[in-house]
């Protein structure tokens, strides 16, 4: 929740492959203050299975940039082996991008939804709403 002295943040990641929610996701989440700050790490969560990763920490008063790291190889592995379990090999690797960052700039009393729409060969980012 965001007051009038910090932001605040909340994302979901939607597998484009196969047009569902990514649940078990790890999302780990940074903020620093100023450009040239140093990175605080804050904690972090994993998606629900609804992809969405709803108790992320609160930014610290004074954040200005925020950081969103997506452990994606994990959930891709667990994919593919889940699909293998009935079908022959199809790839060598569960995901081209082991993991996504995500870096934003923030302001104090906003919020900021920022969905991942991702697949094993890409991903797409947003601010959404």
């Amino acid at each position: 929740m965001s007051t009038e002295t910090t932001a605040s943040v909340s994302t979901h990641i939607l597998d484009t492959s196969i047009g569902r929610p990514a649940e078990g996701v790890a999302i780990s989440l940074s903020a620093r203050a100023g450009l040239n700050g140093e990175w605080a790490a804050l904690g972090g969560s994993a998606t629900d299975a609804d992809g969405r990763c709803k108790d992320l920490p609160a930014l610290p008063e004074g954040t200005t940039h925020v950081r969103l790291d997506f452990e994606t190889e994990t959930y891709f592995e667990k994919k593919q082996a889940e699909a293998q379990q009935d079908a022959p090999r199809v790839r060598d690797s569960g995901a081209f991008f082991p993991e996504v960052t995500i870096t934003f700039a923030v302001n104090p009393g906003e919020h900021y939804h920022v969905p991942l729409l991702l697949n094993p060969f890409g991903y797409s980012v947003y601010r959404g709403s």
